[in-house]
């Protein structure tokens, strides 16, 4: 295998994190991730590309067969001339029609949620990670505070011990 090969393989594999929607990991119980691909315009790609997005309080809705993303917040390019794009409009999702199904039948029979996790760059390409999710009542959000807090203290101890 030559260099220019496995480099390409490896850019192939590469992954550049945009924004992550942290709030979703303590909000909602994540159960199944899809990768979309995102319909943008040239402007808002560009202002992707200067990290001017925010995926708080976005969500996604199945329509007439087709994945939307609502809410996602994705700032105007700093160097546009006439051209723009309004920040929170409605983007389509790029999914298999197999992927689509599924989600369908989740979302309506079992009221779950579509919440869009993080978005990064695959390839070139802005990808989203979507997952299926059910939402944590409030002491379920307390029982995960309590649990990362004792693990916090567990490993303070043992790093402790260790130093000694």
């Amino acid at each position: 295998m030559t260099a220019a090969v496995s480099a390409k393989t490896n850019r192939e594999r590469a992954e550049k994190l945009i924004a992550e929607n942290r709030k979703a990991y303590h909000d909602y119980h994540l159960l199944e991730t899809f990768e979309a691909g995102i319909a943008l315009v040239g402007t808002e790609v560009k202002s992707i590309r200067e990290g001017r997005v925010n995926l708080r309080d976005s969500f996604g809705r199945v329509e007439g067969g087709e994945v939307f993303l609502y809410n996602v917040h994705i700032g105007p390019y700093t160097h546009r001339g006439y051209a723009d794009h309004v920040p929170t409009r409605p983007r389509k999702l790029l999914l298999h029609r197999q992927e689509i199904r599924k989600l369908i039948g989740k979302t309506v029979e079992r009221g779950m949620t579509l919440v869009p996790t993080r978005m990064y760059f695959k390839n070139g390409r802005v990808k989203v990670a979507l997952s299926l999710a059910k939402g944590k009542q409030a002491h379920d959000k307390r029982e995960t505070i309590k649990r990362r807090e004792a693990e916090r203290e567990t490993r303070a101890a043992v790093k402790e011990r260790r130093s000694r």
